[in-house]
């Protein structure tokens, strides 16, 4: 099977360029089979490249699969399969969500798509943000680790994170807490946690942190003491306004809580812990492909 012509980056793509690109569904066909199958369409069940096309046109069959062979389309096995949209649509969305640095709500999608049913937009941006969920390599260098929580009743709201009830979230606030790690200058590991009590904590830092990192910075937080024990591990106090000490800082992690929270905020208004992953995943994603000049096409390809 011959390979397809692999569809050239483009950085960031302005509406235009978007309609350029992909002026039909024809279009949108072509460049998804480029991304999905760089090296020739292979069997999507078995992965034999062993396939031939079937004259229907952007179908394919294998003939190992089944005894009267496979037959699989373009979307088959990816999260466009088994809906009724067009994929110039799914591309649309995909393309609205990746330019909104704070998040575009299920809300705006209806109405800018012009789709019939606010379900349609929220089931759709949900099933992106599924195939945005990457699989992070340990954070290197100097990183900071830091928690903060979302959500919440507004008279519940403390006047910072530490207010009454931090290791359970809050008390009684209803907000969500989430844990993360970023390496300065390099990429995000968010995680929506059950507490921030240390056990809680340091599995998280150990799952997503190298043990050789040069620096592990965080704030004073009793649940990351034990971390002294395995990791080069500095703090600051921010009760004693301490916030730059050296290097030691958290401000790159506050920088990426500060996007989010006001993306749930602003855009979405109101998420549900339920529901809360994949809307860390969505704005992880973004944070770690902010110097990817072909973002589209890398969310394309784990659709």
């Amino acid at each position: 099977m011959a390979r397809a012509k692999q569809p050239k980056p483009v950085h960031q793509m302005t509406v235009a360029q978007f309609e350029a690109s992909f002026p039909d569904e024809n279009a949108c066909i072509s460049y998804l089979v480029a991304r999905r199958w760089p090296e020739g369409v292979i069997c999507p069940r078995c992965g034999n490249p062993k396939v031939y096309p079937l004259a229907s046109g952007h179908h394919w069959q294998c003939e190992q699969c089944a005894v009267d062979g496979y037959r699989f389309s373009h979307i088959a096995g990816t999260i466009f399969e088994n809906t009724n949209k067009p994929l110039r649509d799914w591309f649309h969305v995909t393309h609205k969500m990746l330019t909104s640095k704070k998040g575009v709500s299920a809300l705006q999608i209806m109405r800018e798509m012009g789709f019939g049913s606010y379900k349609t937009a929220w089931y759709m941006c949900h099933r992106i943000r599924t195939a945005l969920v990457e699989d992070s390599d340990k954070l290197g260098g100097i990183v900071e680790v830091d928690e903060t929580f979302v959500g919440g009743l507004a008279k519940n709201k403390h006047k910072d994170k530490r207010g009454g009830g931090h290791g359970t979230g809050g008390g009684g606030s209803g907000k969500t807490p989430v844990v993360g790690a970023v390496s300065r200058k390099g990429n995000v590991v968010a995680r929506v946690i059950a507490n921030v009590q240390a056990a809680t904590l340091e599995g998280f830092v150990h799952e997503a942190v190298s043990n050789k990192v040069s620096l592990l910075c965080t704030d004073q937080w009793v649940g990351y003491r034990g971390l002294d024990k395995t990791y080069p591990h500095a703090t600051v106090d921010h009760a004693k306004g301490q916030y730059v000490v050296g290097a030691v800082h958290t401000q790159t992690i506050e920088g990426f809580w500060s996007i989010f929270k006001r993306g749930i905020v602003g855009s979405f208004h109101k998420v549900s812990r339920k529901y809360m992953p994949l809307y860390v995943a969505e704005f992880q994603f973004r944070y770690n492909n902010r110097f990817n000049e072909d973002i589209f096409g890398t969310a394309i390809s784990g659709c």
